[in-house]
């Protein structure tokens, strides 16, 4: 049986049950010491402290045996002298890991990014699709949608069943996450009247999208959420894994030469993937996976998110301008938020605050997504 184990700093090591995933260890780090006062089955930590008002880091590492190797897992907000996190979930919806609550910095300027500007997030909760969304699961919700009254502008594509569905617009991708909440017996998100009322099953270009954030259904995540579940618990890299890339980690066109950063070490699209013709897509989950247990947070496909896109100055609603559970501005605005890195484009747009956005009812073989759920 395998085991999460959790140990204060400095304090002994305690156990937690977690049946099929692999061992991990914790710790709480901060300004003072902390005392566990509680292990839940569930994967949630009670720890007490004399501070309130501040900020606790939970590390986490694979053994703590030989050097060193603890890495950030999540940023805590302390305000009471009691506090409690679920850190884990051991039996996540299938194909989904939970990511836990917490703070993070979203955005940076590392290389000059300038829509991106730095600022502190508080994100609640939230359980994400471990891969992007394959051709062949795509195809199964497609079937029982389009059967159960759902119109797509796009049918979708993909280079294989294993591969991830791309050709498929932003609405598709909207219409898609409330089919496969209707096939899994929970509560759509999204809806085209604001009482909601009517879930959204037909319509593209110009239908305006009203999202129920109280239903247990699945939804695209919003840019907030896709960037903190990406850097998987570290903070200000570049990557979700650290500051360089090479095409051993994910699918992007490798260019050396131009950015010191990317150690390649060939240059062009990854040779593990450049044959067949384009779109060379890899296979989910073919890459490691990054802290929270997610494939292809870099590279492959650019992935849709709710928000609308906006650049400085901030309109209300912005995660750039902080605050909790940031859903982006209001809008309508003209383009929708895309994140990630694709297979054909460089290492600068695979980095974990990169933005790129475009139209919602353009389709093309460089985009794709994964949903996320609420609890």
């Amino acid at each position: 049986m395998n085991s999460l184990k959790l140990a204060p700093l400095l304090a002994v090591t305690l156990t937690l049950s977690s049946h099929g995933q692999d061992a991990r260890f914790f710790r709480i780090s901060g300004p003072v010491a902390t005392t566990i006062s509680a292990l839940g089955a569930d994967g949630t930590v009670t720890w007490t402290n004399a501070l309130t008002n501040a900020t606790f880091t939970v590390q986490t590492a694979l053994s703590v045996l030989g050097p060193s190797n603890w890495v950030d897992y999540v940023q805590v907000p302390v305000t009471n002298p009691v506090t409690t996190l679920r850190l884990y979930d051991p039996n996540p919806p299938s194909g989904m890991a939970l990511i836990p609550a917490g703070s993070f910095t979203i955005g940076d300027t590392l290389d000059g990014e300038s829509d991106a500007i730095p600022t502190n997030v508080y994100v609640s909760a939230f359980y994400m699709d471990t891969n992007l969304v394959s051709s062949n699961q795509w195809d199964g919700v497609y079937s029982y949608a389009t059967t159960h009254g759902y119109s797509f502008a796009h049918p979708g594509a993909g280079k294989a069943a294993n591969h991830p569905v791309q050709t498929v617009d932003w609405y598709d991708c909207v219409k898609w996450s409330n089919a496969r909440s209707a096939q899994a017996g929970l509560t759509p998100v999204y809806y085209t009247d604001a009482g909601f009322t009517q879930v959204f099953t037909y319509g593209d270009r110009g239908t305006t999208v009203y999202p129920n954030w109280a239903a247990n259904g699945y939804r695209l995540p919003t840019e907030a959420e896709w960037e903190k579940a990406s850097r998987g618990g570290l903070s200000t890299q570049r990557f979700p894994w650290g500051d360089t890339i090479s095409e051993s980690q994910a699918n992007y066109f490798a260019k050396p030469d131009s950015y010191s950063y990317d150690l390649g070490p060939y240059g062009g699209y990854n040779t593990n993937f450049d044959v067949g013709g384009d779109p060379y897509t890899s296979p989910v989950g073919y890459f490691a996976a990054n802290g929270y247990g997610l494939n292809d947070m870099t590279g492959n496909l650019s992935e849709w998110c709710w928000d609308w896109y906006a650049v400085p100055p901030y309109p209300a609603g912005s995660p750039y301008l902080g605050g909790t559970d940031p859903r982006g501005p209001i809008g309508p605005l003209s383009q929708r938020v895309l994140r990630g890195g694709r297979w054909d484009y460089y290492a600068v747009v695979a980095r974990c605050a990169y933005r790129c956005s475009y139209g919602p009812y353009f389709a093309v073989n460089l985009w794709g997504f994964r949903c996320v759920r609420g609890f």
